[in-house]
């Protein structure tokens, strides 16, 4: 049987061979010197590298860390919310494996989460080593995110944090495919703060978040937490509708009143494309949410697991006298 542990360190790991053992020995030193019992938690998101015989190396001379081995690629969001159904801690700390996220920091948060705080994340100063296209782009990814939200989502912080208990139960309880986690916890409305840190940039190799994926993390972010997009697609239609009938009345008045015909053909083919792209744009806004319904009525499993060394937790009431 598992024990709990102070902490639980819950790391998605997708192709980070050469950095494991590094993070490894700076998350140990750390942990150890805050002297908390601890389980380290490393899923491995279907790399193609070498990156699971490291963390099998790992376990093998360290009974505290574990591992969750999926079949294939299920994604960032799924990883950590894999390593969370799982974690034992009476906190949990996620942070990234390719040490952008310094484990340096977790004394800090732990303090402030030591003062009750449910949720203490990381807030970034600065972001090294990423270009001028992502910062602005995840700049106003996060000010039109607050804006058709109803709650609000910390600027300029990404999953790096530490949570207690309480609030990974309630994260397990929420089991739409389409994870949006940071958004998930502050939905949650839980106490929390912040602390600040400047994030390094890789160490090594590339970031496995591509702008399509970043794209798809938008939209399950956006369809997630508002309906502010199909509010926008109706209150179009409302819109274009109106400005069609008072052209229609327009030509009938130039035709009878006026006697002249309203005539054209650049501006009935803009306005035809035009409505055919608003169209387009409405259709593709409402096979969003209606695809996210799809996800969530399969009920399908949100990951599957090739191997893993966690032991299930036993259920205290269901131990013989």
């Amino acid at each position: 049987m598992r024990n709990i542990k102070d902490i639980s360190v819950i790391i998605p790991i997708y192709n980070e061979s050469n950095i494991i053992l590094e993070l490894y020995e700076r998350l140990v030193k750390v942990l150890t010197e805050l002297a908390l019992s601890y389980e380290i938690i490393f899923v491995n998101d279907g790399s193609s590298d070498d990156s699971m015989q490291q963390i099998l190396a790992l376990s093998r001379k360290d009974k505290d860390v574990l591992y969750i081995d999926f079949n294939r690629n299920f994604g960032h969001q799924i990883a950590v919310s894999a390593g969370m159904e799982q974690c034992l801690g009476r906190c949990a700390v996620i942070i990234d494996g390719d040490l952008q996220d310094p484990p340096e920091l977790i004394p800090k948060l732990y303090s402030e989460y030591k003062k009750g705080y449910d949720v203490v994340y990381a807030q970034r100063n600065k972001r090294l080593g990423e270009t001028f296209l992502k910062k602005i782009t995840a700049k106003m990814f996060y000010r039109i995110l607050e804006r058709i939200t109803n709650f609000t989502i910390p600027f300029d912080a990404g999953d790096f944090r530490l949570i207690d208990k309480k609030v990974v139960v309630a994260l397990n309880e929420m089991t739409e495919p389409n994870k949006f986690l940071r958004g998930q916890i502050a939905w949650l409305g839980f106490s929390h703060t912040s602390v600040k840190f400047d994030r390094d940039s890789r160490k090594q190799g590339v970031s496995g978040y591509s702008y399509g994926k970043m794209f798809r993390l938008a939209l399950d972010a956006i369809t997630g937490f508002s309906d502010r997009p199909l509010l926008f697609v109706s209150r179009l239609g409302l819109i274009i509708s109106l400005l069609s009938f008072f052209i229609i009345l327009f030509a009938v008045f130039s035709y009878f009143a006026l006697d002249r015909t309203v005539s054209g053909w650049t501006s009935l083919i803009i306005s035809s494309a035009f409505i055919g792209g608003i169209q387009l744009l409405s259709i593709g806004i409402i096979g969003e949410y209606i695809a996210r319904i799809d996800k969530s009525v399969k009920k399908r499993p949100l990951y599957m697991v090739k191997d893993t060394n966690i032991i299930p937790a036993v259920d205290e009431g269901s131990k013989d006298d």
